[in-house]
This record gives structure tokens, C-alpha cells and sequence, in this order.
């Protein structure tokens, strides 16, 4: 079948790679219709080479039609329209039971030292085949593969697979209360989800990114948009009472705007041999905190900053002091989407489309087109803000 395969840094390229086969009864394997380009796979891309290899499939947000089906598997036909959550979990374990299907001890990565596996991201979640290919396999698949109709077009479900549910946390973690203002660092695919849950929810919604073309189509979702310039900080306290909003949402992650050395550092440890650059990372690693540090200077006290963009580093600079003295509250992870899904899918299916989920996808190219799209979606050209794939 044809891939989306990691090749090296700031690299990728469809090739061939074996299909996938039934590996263990409780497994499927669907034929992918949409795929999508996540923000976190440009973390691949850009910065996390070493712990990959190359011709890794990569993606996690898949959609499909069940091809092959396992003989313990008892949810799921030949012929079943599903969309994979990227988090594989088991659904029995005592983290799966509580909801934090992140955590599965089953799927667990140990050796590691992270959560659950996850498809296409990188051996710190298990090295699992990704789903930007024309096919997946699917572990603990009457779990893992979330069973939908036949009757809408795949951008009705396909991000209920990773960015839909992990907005719903991030806004479900921010503890906006009755009536409350929410700020959203980062407009890109998770922060208009954000911003719009935030709207249905009935909260105001202040929405912050230094690209038009993200801060136009938030507010097409009444969101009130603003720039990243000098007085922002300023700004957004005049509009909240002199306070700052009540909650604020980082969904910009690791990779943000105005954080030079720790670019260089990034950049740096991933030129290193692979032995040394992992060392780096998981020793002396820092990331971009540009984003972080606005949600945390931003946020009233009492406050709550929820995180869902992507952090990796051991060693990043907190201002602990501050945190401290306004009493903010923190709360962050990968999104458990399982969790979720049964908040989620009744507005997915609703014809008003209340959380907008067909205006969010502004490129649909074949798989082949993929390893360019990487390079416009990471650049940030085009006006590309959601990428989906069509095997």
C-alpha cells in the first residue's frame, strides 16, 4: 500500500510499506478514506527525528471502512464506517476505567516512561503504524474504532479522531465559570474547536493568533479576535474588568512564536546523532514557552490555564513564584477521546453543525500530495489551516 513515511528531519515521502494484516483477534484493518494532517505531526516533522526511524508511517487522525476483522472482534462487520481515535487503549484497565484512556497500563510505554500508544508518533508512544496510508490496522478495535453512519461526508467525524475531543478537554479542564471569559492562545485546528465549543457553551471567547487568516475564520464563530503585538497583555485586561479572563486555553504548544534560543536549542539537539540528540531531549530538552507564559501572565488570579498544545521538554523555566501568588490552576494532557466521545457525537450529527466542523479544512489533496503539504501547513502558507488527505 501507499504511506506517508518520515524520511528525516523536515523530510516525508509516500512510498510502498507492507499492508497491514490481523495481527491479533481482537485487531481490524480499515481502508483509510480521510486522513488528516495534524499540528502535532509538524512536531515530527520539525523537531522530534530522533526518536523516529526512518519510513515510519505517520498521522493519527483516520477514518475509514472496516476491511478485515479479527475472530474475537464482536462490534464490528466487513462493511463498517469508523473513525479511530488516535489514543489505543484497551477499555478494561483501572486508568481506562476512570477515563484517562491516555494512561492505559495495558498499552502503556514503559520503557518509554509515557502514556498509551498511539498510531504514527514516534517510539516514546510505541512506534505504531500511522494512519496516512491507504490502510491501518486497528488494535482493541471494539475499543479503539468508534462505529458512524454512512449517511454525512467524512468531515462530519473525522476530527471526533484527535483535535474535536482534545478542544472539548481543553475547554472541559479550563473550569470557565457560568457566564466566564476564555481566552485561546492559538487559533490553528484545536484552538478554533476551542473557541467554538467555548461560544456553544455560552462563554465569552477571546481568541489570540498572529495569522489573519485563523483570527478571520474565528470570528466567523463570534470569537473575538486579537493579534499578537506588544500591548496584548494590556488589552485583554482592559477588556476583562482590568482582570483578565477567567480561563485561558494554550493551544499552541512547543513549537511558539517568539522563543529564538530555545528554537536553536530544538534545532541543535536534533542535528546530534540520534544516541545523543535523545539524551538531549529527555535530559536537558526545553521547549518554545512563548505561549504558555502569555496563558499564565494573561489569566486572572484564581484563574485556570488548560494546556493541549504539545509539550515535551524536561528541563523548561517556569515562573513557579508567579503561579504561585496569583493561585493559578493548571491542568494538561493528551486528550483521552474515548472519554468524550459520547458528548461529541450528537453535535457532530446535528444538521445546524453548532460547533462548525465543516469550516475548518481549507486543503483536500490526494495522499501523494502529502510531503508538500507538510511544508505549506508548517510555514503556515496558503492560508492552510486544516489539511485531509484522501487515500
Amino acid at each position: 500500500m501507499k504511506a506517508l513515511t518520515w524520511q528525516s528531519t523536515k523530510s516525508v515521502e509516500v512510498i510502498d510499506v507492507p499492508d497491514p494484516v490481523i495481527e491479533k483477534p481482537t485487531d481490524v484493518v480499515i481502508r483509510v478514506t480521510s486522513a488528516a494532517i495534524c499540528g502535532s505531526d509538524l512536531h515530527l516533522f520539525n523537531i522530534m527525528g530522533p526518536f523516529l526511524d526512518k519510513g515510519d508511517v505517520l498521522g493519527h487522525e483516520t477514518m475509514g471502512i472496516v476491511e478485515q476483522v479479527g475472530g474475537s472482534v464482536m462490534k464490528l462487520a466487513v462493511g463498517d464506517r469508523v473513525v479511530i481515535p488516535f489514543v489505543i487503549a484497551c477499555g478494561d484497565c483501572f486508568m481506562c476505567d476512570q477515563g484517562l484512556t491516555t494512561q492505559c497500563e495495558t498499552t502503556q510505554n514503559r520503557e518509554s516512561g509515557t502514556g498509551a500508544s498511539l498510531y504514527g508518533f514516534s517510539e516514546l508512544y510505541g512506534s505504531v503504524p500511522g494512519g496516512q496510508a491507504e490502510q491501518l490496522r486497528v488494535p482493541f478495535a471494539d475499543f479503539n474504532a468508534v462505529k458512524v453512519g454512512h449517511e454525512l461526508d467524512d468531515d462530519r467525524y473525522l476530527f471526533l479522531s484527535d483535535i474535536l475531543p482534545t478542544a472539548w478537554q481543553g475547554v472541559q479542564y479550563a473550569a470557565v465559570p457560568e457566564g466566564g471569559t476564555l481566552a485561546v492562545i492559538g487559533l490553528g485546528p484545536v484552538g478554533q474547536f476551542a473557541s467554538r465549543i467555548g461560544r456553544h457553551l455560552g462563554y465569552r471567547v477571546i481568541g489570540v493568533d498572529p495569522v489573519a487568516e485563523r483570527r478571520e475564520m474565528a470570528a466567523r464563530h463570534g470569537v473575538e479576535v486579537f493579534d499578537l503585538d506588544d500591548d496584548l497583555l494590556e488589552t485583554l485586561r482592559a477588556a476583562t474588568d482590568g482582570r483578565g479572563p477567567d480561563s485561558v486555553i494554550d493551544a499552541v504548544g512547543m513549537e511558539a512564536h517568539g522563543s529564538p534560543v530555545a528554537a536553536f536549542t530544538q534545532y541543535a539537539a536534533g542535528l546530534l546523532p540520534d544516541g545523543l540528540a535523545k539524551k538531549a531531549f529527555t535530559t536537558v530538552g526545553v521547549d518554545r514557552l512563548s505561549a504558555l507564559h502569555l496563558a499564565l501572565d494573561l489569566v486572572r488570579r484564581g484563574g485556570t490555564v488548560s494546556i493541549s498544545g504539545v509539550y515535551s521538554g524536561v528541563a523548561d523555566p517556569m515562573p513557579l513564584m508567579n503561579m504561585f501568588d496569583k493561585q493559578i490552576q493548571l491542568r494538561m494532557g493528551q486528550c483521552n477521546v474515548q472519554r468524550w466521545i459520547d458528548d461529541l457525537l450528537p453535535l457532530v450529527e446535528d444538521p445546524s453543525d453548532p460547533l462548525g466542523v465543516e469550516d475548518l479544512v481549507t486543503h483536500r489533496v490526494p495522499l501523494d500530495q502529502a510531503p508538500k503539504m507538510y511544508e505549506t501547513f508548517s510555514a503556515k502558507e496558503d492560508g492552510c489551516i486544516k489539511v485531509v488527505l484522501k487515500p
